[in-house]
């Protein structure tokens, strides 16, 4: 791969949306170009900015109370029996749909670049515990979720709904403390035969979940949705459909619990 192939894929694999064929290129492509991986660290480096400092795109007040008068102002034209904008005021209309469109890329564009950032810090952490040395994938180590739900009292700001799923062959293993966007959270850890699966969860108010989706980054396939009550981020080198079958447990549990009206 060359660094301008690697430029024009860049952008699709920091999201999650490249063939898995064409992102282990690109991965080995970064492993051995320095140049390359600091453009990667670069762009992740600026979609976190662009989080963190531009604020949500609004339409100026001057212009929605134009708008408004524009409405006020509508008459219609006699024995047509419809309303016609005069047609001084039909370019603010035209601008106002501009300005919706603008407002509503921009957020879409917003929601991807969190959903991004969120899932490299995911990775992060799981790929972390992993790792031989130093190795944190449990402070509690424990297959009894009445042994690990309270484990967590204390040391979050919030209760994690914790369960066990060996009988469908997702044995619980544990849990830890983990940081997501400078916070603690609750990361659960599972098991598949040989795979280890991290369930990392927090509450929903908090606003940050990066929506619902798939993707798949270095060989490990990363799932997220937010309940009501909780953003939820799956991470495991498990294959997809095992993976999305443990994520569906994980759902049907939460509703098990939900209050009823």
């Amino acid at each position: 791969m060359s660094h301008d192939e690697l430029e024009q894929q860049l952008d699709a694999y920091l999201d999650g949306e490249l063939a898995a064929g064409a992102a282990r290129e690109l991965e080995a492509h970064l492993r051995e170009c320095g140049d390359c991986a600091r453009l990667r660290d670069a762009r992740v480096a600026l979609s976190a900015a662009i989080r963190r400092e531009v604020p949500a795109l609004r339409a100026p007040d001057s212009l929605r109370g134009r708008i408004r008068a524009a409405v006020r102002q509508a008459r219609g034209t006699p024995g047509s029996g419809r309303w016609v904008l005069p047609a001084t005021w039909r370019g603010l209309a035209v601008a106002a749909s501009l300005a919706v469109v603008a407002a509503g890329s921009w957020r879409l564009a917003q929601s991807r670049a969190t959903a991004a950032a969120l899932g490299d810090q995911v990775l992060a952490s799981h790929v972390r515990a992993l790792m031989p040395e130093p190795g944190h994938l449990t402070d509690v180590v424990s297959s009894d979720q009445h042994t690990v739900k309270p484990w967590f009292n204390g040391k979050l700001d919030y209760s994690p709904p914790v369960y066990d799923f060996s009988g469908r062959g997702f044995p619980l293993l544990g849990g830890r403390l983990d940081y997501v966007s400078g916070r603690a959270v609750a990361a659960l850890v599972y098991g598949r035969r040989q795979h280890v699966i991290s369930v990392l969860l927090w509450p929903a108010d908090r606003g940050l979940s990066g929506g619902g989706g798939t993707s798949t980054r270095q060989g490990y396939h990363l799932l997220h949705w937010a309940s009501p009550d909780y953003a939820y981020w799956v991470v495991s080198d498990l294959g997809l459909a095992e993976l999305g079958e443990f994520a569906a447990l994980l759902q049907r549990g939460d509703s098990a619990v939900a209050p009823r009206d």
